[in-house]
């Protein structure tokens, strides 16, 4: 006996199907019959190759920190467009103002740890209180810390208030156009690493999903955008600038009767915010183990002090069920703390979670990732262990998205 179990995320069910407790599994079919049942999703999920993911991250840190406001950054977002552009995924770029840390031309003065700060930054309200042993984190500010002089000089130029750009790539649906799923990641970094976790891990995996699910041969009932953010590291002005510019224009068909919606309704936002590192919590002595943590996991968070945390539990709970069906070696968890990234922007207008290593303010937030925002986040530091979980991590996403979306091969 086979119970479906049904999760509303919008307008969308997702039907899910659990095996009841103590019943033998079915002999898995074969031949035509096998073909005839075949999950179209498992197939897409499969086209994930690790080794395409490292490499995408590989290609990223050829960019340095990637810091906002620098010439790096610009070539780094010109790389990311020409790539989503070879996938076959219509790019746009969206423009906005970043005048100093905290601050736009638009916005009032909000005060933000700058760059060059070398203390943590503030927690955002939600991120929940440590419970485990706690090392000190902190922003580095020194050049002289990293010891590849290469990679040092290429991270010296200053970030420059002024003019910046964000890219994102869009998926039409074949069905409902009007209605959308946001997929995203920041690509931006600092510290005087390479950023290659923070955040060329979830940067390479919403690239990952873009080229997968603009294949040739796959449609999708729903639109799917795929957005990489820019100065997630000042205060997530970049996903702040895309609400702010086009929350308004959600659903709106223009030009009238065309059939086109330069901003479908949203139906959900799945951020993803340093995918690598589940090594456990500090030891007595400050030590981190140099190897992945036997119970590694994938972290799923919403915000339980958000307008949609209601819809954002659904949707967290209809990512942990593909990541249960899709995901090939790590579980996932659920937490109500999501905080300090690109989603929190959205989560007062739209269903948001976050996936990410640890929980981002009671692990992340003591210290758990002692290369977060250092000279050691470089692609050299991190076992093919550590980005086997970040692939999980885009299994369990891709698995998600291609449900609630209605993707499927022609």
């Amino acid at each position: 006996m086979r119970t479906p179990l049904k999760f509303a995320v919008g307008s969308v069910l997702l039907l899910l199907q659990t095996s009841a407790v103590g019943q033998p599994a079915a002999a898995p079919p074969s031949g035509a019959k096998a073909n005839a049942v075949r999950d179209p999703i498992a197939e897409l999920v499969g086209r994930l190759d690790l080794e395409k993911y490292k490499a995408t991250i590989k290609s990223l840190t050829q960019f340095g920190d990637r810091r906002q406001g620098t010439a790096r950054n610009r070539a780094a977002i010109d790389w990311i467009e020409a790539q989503l552009k070879s996938y076959g995924c219509a790019t746009e770029r969206l423009k906005y103002e970043y005048l100093e840390p905290g601050r736009t031309r638009s916005e009032p003065k909000v005060e933000v740890a700058s760059e060059a700060n070398a203390s943590e930054p503030a927690r955002t309200l939600g991120g929940g209180r440590g419970r485990y042993l706690r090392n000190p984190t902190y922003l580095n500010g020194d050049p002289n810390k990293q010891p590849d002089l290469k990679l040092r000089a290429l991270n010296t130029p200053p970030a420059v208030p002024g003019p910046r750009e964000e890219v994102y790539c869009t998926k039409i649906g074949t069905t409902h156009p009007e209605e959308m799923y946001i997929v995203s990641a920041h690509m931006d970094g600092h510290g005087w690493g390479e950023a290659a976790n923070d955040n060329g891990s979830g940067t390479a995996l919403v690239m990952e999903l873009a080229r997968i699910l603009n294949s040739p041969d796959v449609v999708t009932e729903r639109t799917i955008r795929f957005a990489l953010w820019n100065n997630e590291e000042t205060g997530h002005q970049g996903s702040r600038a895309y609400v702010a510019q086009r929350a308004a224009l959600q659903g709106r068909e223009s030009p009238a009767g065309s059939g086109k919606y330069p901003e479908p309704k949203w139906l959900g936002m799945i951020q993803h915010d340093m995918m690598l590192f589940d090594h456990g919590g500090p030891r007595p002595d400050g030590s981190i183990s140099k190897e992945q943590r036997p119970e590694a996991d994938i972290n799923i968070e919403f915000q339980s002090a958000a307008k949609f945390a209601g819809a954002a539990n659904t949707l967290a709970w209809a990512i942990e069920a593909a990541n249960e069906k899709y995901a090939s070696d790590y579980p996932a968890v659920i937490g109500n703390h999501m905080t300090n990234t690109d989603s929190v922007d959205f989560q007062d207008a739209v269903a948001s979670v976050s996936l990410r290593e640890n929980e981002r303010g009671t692990q992340i937030g003591s210290g758990w990732d002692p290369h977060w925002h250092q000279p050691t986040d470089v692609y050299a530091t991190f076992s093919d262990k550590d980005f086997r979980l970040g692939l999980n991590a885009a299994q369990t996403t891709l698995g998600a998205v291609s449900q609630l979306a209605g993707a499927r091969r022609k």
